[in-house]
């Protein structure tokens, strides 16, 4: 569970970041978890944009993807969805709080 103080930190590392994917009308499908889960595992920190074509509240859709990816959502602003996730993969440089 993220503390405030590390949600607002990540919050302010996403914003430069772009959108790794995005949600369509199809929706969550199983290759996108699968997508998700390998760029959570090569960046720890993801954005994910919800089309306008999608009905889903993206609120909705990133609870949805929480437990599925056992990730925490940072944020959800407008359309875009931040996940994050410690990777186990050795190597990459990992967030510091």
């Amino acid at each position: 569970m993220l503390t405030s103080k590390e949600r607002s930190n990540l919050r302010a590392l996403a914003q430069t970041i772009s959108p790794v994917t995005q949600i369509g009308k199809c929706g969550i499908s199983e290759n996108l978890i699968k997508s998700l889960s390998e760029a959570l595992e090569a960046r720890e920190l993801i954005k994910v944009s919800v089309l306008n074509n999608n009905d889903d509240d993206p609120k909705q859709i990133a609870l949805e993807l929480e437990p599925l990816l056992n990730a925490e959502v940072v944020a959800v602003t407008g359309k875009k969805i931040v996940l994050y996730r410690r990777s186990n993969k050795k190597g990459i440089e990992h967030i510091k709080f």
